[in-house]
């Protein structure tokens, strides 16, 4: 059914998080794969529905949070009950810059400007960048390891790089994979996937080859809401 969204004025929506349960419950919106109903929000943070409401609809209406009405269960029609109202969390982008600053502004303007170079040359120098970038980052996550690092210290050093990037990692254990909800790039990818994602894939080889993280590789696996990279395991490996 279609969705509720406000527009969010930056500073008043990023005060609303200084409140503890209404932190505690953004954070279980945002975590979740799922948009979160009420009852759910209230059960898993021990509070009362009416507080868990409260809070939730203050956070919508700050545009942090969009709202949802769905039927629960696998009842249908009449006597069905009216819909519930879900909460997910918000595609738009809350941010707050004093002085203002505008990097997506140069970063576009540099885009476009790598798209208007004839043939591949531009391209290849942002992946190169991106991937030498990538090597630094991962390296110095892995010299900040006391003595040589296990495979699982370095899984875990990197899952904590992804999540300092704001990429938000999710481990899928039946299939080896690391899922990434969130680009951090999401407004460029929109305007040019080739250059924004090429940029973020290479740019994850280097993490990996500068943590040296074994029987792992970095591919482009794109899926609505999520970054284009997952990170899985490597059959070359085995």
């Amino acid at each position: 059914m279609a969705t509720e969204q406000s527009r969010p004025d930056p500073v008043s929506a990023i005060a609303l998080l200084d409140e503890p349960t209404r932190r505690r419950l953004y954070e279980l919106v945002a975590s979740s794969g799922e948009p979160v109903g009420r009852d759910q929000a209230a059960t898993t943070l021990g509070v009362s529905r009416e507080l868990a409401a409260f809070h939730l609809d203050r956070l919508a209406d700050a545009g942090l949070l969009e709202t949802v009405f769905r039927r629960l269960g696998s009842r249908q029609g009449p006597g069905a009950g009216r819909p519930a109202k879900l909460y997910r969390r918000s595609a738009a982008v809350v941010a707050v810059s004093l002085p203002p600053r505008d990097y997506l502004r140069a970063a576009e303007i540099l885009e476009d400007a790598v798209v208007s170079v004839d043939g591949a040359p531009g391209l290849d120098a942002i992946r190169s960048a991106a991937r030498t970038r990538g090597e630094a980052t991962g390296g110095t996550a892995r010299a900040s390891a006391k003595g040589r690092p296990s495979r699982r210290r370095q899984r875990s050093a990197l899952l904590e790089l992804l999540r300092d990037g704001g990429y938000e990692p999710v481990v899928d254990p039946d299939v080896d994979t690391i899922r990434l909800r969130n680009c951090p790039y999401h407004d460029l990818a929109q305007r040019n996937r080739e250059v924004t994602c090429g940029m973020n894939l290479a740019w994850a080889e280097g993490v990996v080859g500068g943590l040296g993280v074994p029987g792992i590789r970095a591919v482009l696996a794109p899926e609505p809401g999520s970054c284009c990279v997952i990170f899985e395991a490597d059959p070359t490996s085995r």
